[in-house]
């Protein structure tokens, strides 16, 4: 009896030892900056229920002032946040500035459900020091009533046939504008080209330490003169009243002639935060479709600072807000956020339909969208290239200078900023 006793004790003390060996979820504390309030909701509502351990000291900042508050602790190393979040302009700076945590482990573990391009654009020499909980791939939006009028057909497969490259899409803008007699434009604004243009480069602008001008860059060009010659835009800049005028179908030209807008090229939280919201009165006549290359708009990142105290309290937060099975899945259901984690979005996507689109299934088309986003050409120099290039568009465009001017200028604004 003594023995069988015996052995019961040593079992259950080498049970304790063992569940007493397992890994724990991390604890401590950590300090977040963000400047946008999605990721303070996913952490209160989500992350911190779920690890109680943990705390967060949450600090929000307008992006437009974010880089100049985190550049000065990060340079000096003092009251530098542990995690901060990172904007689609600005992210590769940081990803390339050798200050952030390598999280090559969090991508490797969860790799195979991960969509390409996000994790493209936080990488660096091989490592990954970025990762996203999002992906905002690109469409063409346009009106159905404008293409049934047009087109012929509202159809999305046979209205891409119209769009299903850039020569292609100034062959239809010709016709738009021919068959409406002169008051149909294919776009509000030349602005709303380039995100397109940009994302189908092969090359980024810098390689091998000198700048690079893809030919569809040029192309671009080419086709923003040719649209505003013809008047087959609406002259319009993004942003502006004008082009939200164009949305609810109010644009007029500078005589007071109405003026139709076709299309508008939008990433996804375009869909609800752009059209959905200044143009309610539309509601059932858009579409979209792909257009003609695959693109993004915006997005955020999430890093963490190398010198953080707390790297496996760090690890784990950024692993759960970007590649969580279940957490994804309750933020695409909650947010509508279109999600990187593809085990989620083919898990979710046949449940939707948006009354918005005539019923167009929105989360189905930007999921296939998405895959041909290509992350590779995005460089930390972009921000600042990007602005000596629209300057030079702009002045050839507007017939200020020719295109070899405009280029030569460019070249030489790039030259000198950059160092090159």
């Amino acid at each position: 009896m003594m023995k069988k006793a015996l052995v019961i004790v040593c079992v259950v003390l080498m049970l304790f030892s063992v569940s007493g060996c397992k890994e724990k979820g991390a604890s401590g504390k950590l300090v977040v900056w963000s400047f946008t309030d999605e990721i303070d909701n996913m952490i209160n509502k989500f992350y911190k229920p779920a690890h109680p351990g943990v705390t967060i000291e949450y600090s929000f900042t307008p992006s437009d002032q974010f880089e100049n508050k985190l550049d000065p602790v990060l340079a000096s190393g003092q009251g530098v946040p542990d995690i901060f979040a990172l904007e689609s302009a600005f992210v590769r700076k940081y990803v390339e500035s050798g200050l952030l945590l390598d999280i090559t482990d969090i991508y490797e573990r969860n790799k195979d459900k991960l969509l390409k391009y996000p994790v493209e654009i936080g990488s660096f020499n091989g490592k990954v020091y970025g990762m996203s909980w999002q992906a905002c791939p690109g469409a063409l939006f346009y009106r159905r009533s404008l293409a049934k009028k047009y087109l012929g057909t509202d159809d999305p497969k046979q209205v891409q046939a119209y769009f299903n490259s850039l020569n292609k899409f100034l062959e239809t803008a010709g016709a738009l504008k021919e068959k409406s007699g002169g008051s149909c434009v294919v776009v509000s604004s030349l602005g709303d080209l380039f995100n397109t243009f940009f994302s189908a480069r092969k090359t980024g602008w810098i390689v091998n330490g000198k700048l690079v001008i893809d030919p569809v860059m040029e192309q671009y060009m080419d086709i923003c003169k040719t649209l505003h010659d013809n008047r087959w835009e609406g002259r319009v800049g993004q942003w502006s009243e004008g082009w939200f005028a164009g949305m609810q179908g109010n644009l007029k030209d500078e005589s007071g002639k109405a003026v139709e807008v076709f299309s508008y090229f939008l990433p996804t939280w375009g869909l609800h935060y752009v059209l959905k919201t200044n143009a309610p009165e539309t509601s059932g006549d858009w579409a979209m479709i792909q257009g003609p290359a695959g693109y993004r708009w915006g997005g955020t990142w999430i890093g963490a600072w190398k010198g953080t105290k707390n790297v496996a309290a760090a690890k784990e937060l950024i692993e759960y807000l970007t590649t969580n099975d279940d957490f994804l899945e309750g933020w695409a259901l909650d947010s509508g956020d279109m999600v990187s984690n593809l085990k989620v979005v083919d898990k979710i996507k046949g449940s939707y339909t948006e009354p918005f689109l005539g019923g167009q299934n929105h989360y189905a088309e930007f999921a296939e969208m998405a895959k041909a986003v290509d992350g590779k050409t995005t460089q930390g120099t972009d921000q600042a290239v990007e602005g000596f290039w629209h300057e030079a568009v702009t002045a050839f465009v507007n017939g200020e200078k020719s295109k070899a001017q405009a280029l030569a200028d460019f070249t030489t604004q790039v030259e000198a900023q950059l160092g090159l």
